[in-house]
Parts: structure tokens; C-alpha cells; sequence
């Protein structure tokens, strides 16, 4: 039986002997683990699954990760990025930076993303942690917003912090929310009431 790396080599020198290009192998298998991930879940996807949606030898799979949790860690890792925004605030217009905040949405993750996000929590730490951060980022970014708008400390420090999680909770689970209950929250409509409440 052939080592990973050596079904991976025999692959490539398949590939260089006129088969079509691997349009990047290692993200094609990623691409495959998020969507049988999502759908299925982590547990019930066999590595050999992935090997076949992404079109590769399973060997590859193990050559750019050697377990299959560490698919799981690079796929979340990778495609759930905060990306670093401007944060655009009036004074006076706490709703309005809020909501600027929610159509700017600074945690870039498909759908399915999400949903393993949400789904594998319970059961990886490092997904859990990983979720952590994202929901302390976007905290850290509403209350960041919520004190440009409110200039010369409206509402006290814990009211901030409150209200900055209260609107990066709807920010990250509205779409959790709307696929469990099929109920969507708006998040202008929650940026109003939070701006009232702090007024």
C-alpha cells in the first residue's frame, strides 16, 4: 500500500503526463469538506467522501492534512475571516453606526460556513474557540462604534458592552436563527431599539 505522499506523487506525475490541471487540489478538497460538512456534518463525512467530491486520490487529502480534523481547523480558520474595516460613526447616530456596522459585516463566511461554525462547536474546541474570537471581534467592533457615536460616555461602560453584544449576537446567529425558527431579524430594527435604549 502506497504512503499519502506517494500516491500525492504519482498523482502529480499523472497530472504532468497531460491530464487536465488540479485547479489547486487543496482547495478543491476544501471546498468539498465545506460543503459535505455543512450538509452532513463532520462525523459522517469520510475522508474518502471529500477524496471523491474534490475529484483527487484520497492519498492527497492526507498529504496537505495529515487528520481529517485538520481539515476541519484549516477550513475554519481560513474561511471565516474578520477583515479590518473603517468603522464610520456620526455623533448622535448610534443606529446609524450600527447598522453601517451590520451591512459592512466584517465576518466574511458563506452560509454553509456557518452552519459547520455553529454545528461543530459543541463537539471541536478549536471551532468553539475560533467562534469566540469571531463574536468578541465583532463586540469589540460594535462597542467601538457605539462610543464614536455616543460621544462623551452616553450610557456607561457595561451599557456599551451590552449593547455591543447584544448586536454582534444578532449579527452572528441571525442566520442560525432564521434557519432554525424561519424568523429574520433585522438588524436596522435592532440598532434602533439598542440606539433608543441607550439615549
Amino acid at each position: 500500500m502506497d504512503s499519502p505522499l506517494q500516491t500525492a506523487k504519482a498523482w502529480s506525475r499523472s497530472r504532468r503526463r497531460g491530464q487536465p490541471p488540479d485547479g489547486d487540489a487543496r482547495t478543491r478538497i476544501l471546498d468539498a469538506a465545506e460543503e459535505l460538512f455543512s450538509g452532513g456534518g463532520y462525523e459522517a463525512t469520510p475522508t474518502a467522501r471529500i477524496a471523491e467530491l474534490a475529484g483527487v486520490p484520497k492519498g492527497l487529502v492526507f498529504h496537505y492534512f495529515p487528520r481529517k480534523i485538520d481539515v476541519l481547523i484549516s477550513l475554519v480558520d481560513e474561511r471565516t475571516v474578520v477583515v479590518e474595516e473603517e468603522i464610520e460613526a456620526v455623533p448622535g447616530d448610534a443606529a446609524g453606526a450600527l447598522s453601517r456596522l451590520a451591512r459592512g459585516l466584517p465576518l466574511h463566511a458563506s452560509p454553509a460556513m456557518r452552519r459547520i461554525l455553529f454545528r461543530e462547536a459543541d463537539t471541536h474546541l478549536s471551532v468553539r474557540e475560533r467562534l469566540g474570537r469571531l463574536n468578541a471581534e465583532i463586540i469589540r467592533r460594535a462597542r467601538f462604534a457605539l462610543e464614536l457615536a455616543l460621544p462623551g460616555g452616553r450610557g456607561d461602560a457595561a451599557r456599551l458592552e451590552a449593547a455591543a453584544a447584544t448586536f454582534a449576537a444578532v449579527l452572528l446567529y441571525q442566520e442560525s436563527i432564521c434557519l432554525l425558527t424561519g424568523h429574520h431579524i433585522d438588524p436596522d430594527a435592532v440598532a434602533e431599539l439598542i440606539a433608543r435604549a441607550l439615549g
